[in-house]
């Protein structure tokens, strides 16, 4: 998934990004309300962190604007203002949740994860099972048919990614959007690289192969089975 953060200290800006890399998450950067526009413009994201105090344009009238177009991605404000009328006027705005800082990042992951729970209207499964293939997306182990697989990190956010579209073709753009965090030249050869990496750890050793590629469009994760999500 990805997310947009729109924060002009590059500090707070480094810290959720780090963290939220660390969980999995495609992570792109606005340092101010005009840059953040245009990228909402532009990009399918699937939830925003926008801090009210923008330079260009403040946080506020940015949400109204994207609201205005049509954009409802699910957006958590950041703001010192600490008032209950400030909380209430940024809900008002727009905003679909409200964190003070200073804050913990925790509890910025458990909002972040909550929207996007109720914008997709299911529950976001914490592993999933498909064939005799494991994957527990808390503890970030793998497992096949018993034996556990090592991932390095973008490896790792490939196979989820190819898990939470299963049975669905996704085309190298989409994964450069979803896996990486900025957009490369379309030409690069950097997910066949990736996909060939992740491909000889979860399927050479094994006859039923889970990673086909689809000639001219893109990869897909296949099997006979559908995943199961853990609860």
């Amino acid at each position: 998934m990805r997310i947009l953060v729109v924060e002009d200290d590059e500090k707070i800006a480094d810290f959720i990004r780090k963290g939220l890399e660390q969980w999995g998450y495609a992570v792109d950067h606005a340092a101010d309300g005009e840059e953040a526009h245009y990228l909402f413009s532009e990009y399918p994201y699937d939830a925003a962190i926008v801090d009210i105090m923008l330079p260009k344009m403040d946080g506020l009238t940015l949400i109204e604007k994207i609201r205005s177009q049509g954009i409802d991605v699910p957006v958590l404000i950041l703001s010192a203002k600490r008032t209950v009328d400030d909380r209430v006027e940024g809900l008002r705005r727009g905003g679909d949740d409200y964190l003070i800082k200073p804050f913990s990042f925790s509890e910025l992951l458990a909002r972040i994860q909550a929207l996007l729970r109720r914008s997709t209207k299911q529950t976001r499964p914490t592993g999933y099972s498909v064939g005799d293939l494991m994957v527990d997306l808390l503890s970030r182990e793998v497992t096949r048919s018993g034996k556990r697989i090592e991932l390095q990190p973008m490896e790792f956010k490939l196979l989820e990614y190819l898990l939470r579209n299963l049975n669905r073709i996704v085309t190298k753009t989409m994964i450069l959007e979803h896996v990486w965090n900025y957009d490369f030249d379309p030409q690069t050869n950097v997910v066949d690289v990736l996909i060939h990496r992740l491909r000889t750890k979860i399927d050479r050793d094994f006859d039923q192969k889970l990673i086909h590629t689809i000639r001219g469009v893109g990869y897909v994760l296949r099997t006979p089975e559908r995943a199961v999500p853990k609860d």
